[in-house]
């Protein structure tokens, strides 16, 4: 019954929108206008969503229909086995020449502040006010445990990962810069260091 009520919302969803069909998914709370905006709330802190959807299961959404998918900081948050299967759904639901755009941490960024960075001088440390951690280690540890974490990618790992889910025009992007304007200025958090776009 669920399955089918979340089928019937997502065509409500749709149908009240105008082309491009763009989803937000795993938005926490980053409510984007113009956006179907989907989230599990599983923390009971999201004031304003479009679903309230558990992104381990397929996306009620018709296939080839949606325009744009945008992730910031959701796939780290799934087993490399969801991920893999959440990859594959959101190429089922994109058009033709649809694209996703991911924003996550880094792996690569991670290891390199490990091995070069002070604690005093690492940005994030900084940014979020972690005083309480001692060591590299620690901070290590943190980014692979914390927040809900399960698999942490570097650019190779994304691409094979992507790639294995049957995208193809996979490209590495900077901060708030894409060559489609419904995928510039996106993102929230200055510690997505690994952003990439894949096409369908």
């Amino acid at each position: 019954m669920k399955k089918f009520l979340g089928k019937s919302k997502a065509r409500n969803l749709v149908k009240d929108l105008k082309s491009p069909i763009m989803l937000n998914v795993g938005c926490g709370t980053d409510y984007k206008e113009g956006w179907i905006n989907i989230d599990n709330n599983s923390d009971n802190n999201i004031e304003r969503l479009d679903l309230n959807w558990d992104l381990r299961n397929p996306l009620p959404f018709e296939d080839n229909s949606v325009d744009f998918v945008f992730n910031e900081h959701f796939f780290e948050h799934l087993t490399v086995e969801e991920g893999q299967m959440a990859m594959k759904d959101i190429m089922r639901v994109l058009k033709p020449g649809g694209v996703m755009r991911i924003a996550m941490p880094d792996l690569e960024q991670v290891v390199h502040h490990y091995l070069h960075v002070p604690l005093s001088k690492d940005p994030v440390i900084k940014e979020h006010g972690f005083t309480d951690v001692k060591t590299r280690a620690e901070w290590m540890n943190m980014s692979f445990r914390w927040w809900g974490h399960k698999w942490l990618y570097d650019y190779e790992e994304l691409e094979r990962r992507l790639k294995e889910a049957g995208y193809s025009k996979i490209k590495r992007c900077k901060l708030n810069k894409s060559s489609h304007k419904e995928l510039c200025n996106l993102e929230i958090r200055p510690e997505s260091y690994l952003i990439v776009e894949a096409v369908k």
